[in-house]
């Protein structure tokens, strides 16, 4: 996996870039700023950009605003928030073009750094990655919250782990219910969404997707 790193913290982004490194992965470069993350970018044509928001000058949402041109501009490279902060107000924005390769993580919820490097292999290879308090904040946003209201406490469980990228299997590992009971909470979730049946994977995010673009 070809990384390249956008964090203005040095203890960080040294330590991020070593990690990778550690475990067979080609950090192509880890930069401080935006104008260097988009010429790493341009240049180095990574599988994966981890991206912190708050980059320098103004330390506000430079990251985020970068992470929405490259979706835009860069389509073929996964890109990573990494961040202490859930900016709700651009979350949608950098959804917007589709579920494909986008991840959110909260830095001080990542406990485990193989659930850190699963989650960047999957949005590398074109999945989804979203930490459950960031769907969350997105749901207590939401200008549509009768639509909540549609669903149970369950479905919303199962909601919030399906914006993870989360299988069927690991799904009812993490609620402890059978794995048929949560194949019924999937499909009554796709059925209030209006989503018809789909060969594609995505479908089980383009469902939290759907409810945060509402």
């Amino acid at each position: 996996m070809r990384v390249v790193i956008a964090e203005d913290s040095a203890i960080l982004r040294e330590g991020l870039a070593q990690l990778l490194a550690m475990r067979g992965h080609e950090v192509l470069a880890a930069v401080v700023d935006v104008p260097s993350l988009f010429e790493a970018v341009d240049a180095q044509a990574p599988d994966v950009a981890i991206v912190d928001i708050r980059l320098p000058p103004s330390h506000t949402d430079e990251g985020l605003r970068a992470a929405i041109r490259l979706r835009r501009e860069w389509p073929g490279v996964g890109v990573l928030i990494f961040s202490q902060y859930v900016e709700t107000a651009f979350v949608a924005e950098l959804l917007a073009g589709g579920s494909e390769g986008v991840g959110y993580l909260l830095k001080e919820r990542v406990v485990q750094l193989d659930d850190f490097v699963d989650a960047l292999h999957r949005v590398a290879a074109g999945g989804t990655a979203l930490d459950p308090q960031v769907v969350t904040q997105m749901f207590g946003r939401s200008r549509h919250r009768e639509l909540l209201g549609e669903f149970t406490p369950r479905e919303r469980e199962v909601l919030a782990l399906m914006a993870q990228g989360r299988s069927n299997t690991a799904i009812a590992t993490a609620i402890r219910v059978s794995e048929r009971a949560v194949e019924k909470h999937v499909s009554n979730i796709f059925g209030k969404f209006d989503l018809p049946p789909s060969d594609a994977d995505h479908r089980r995010v383009l469902a939290v997707i759907r409810y945060l673009q509402n």
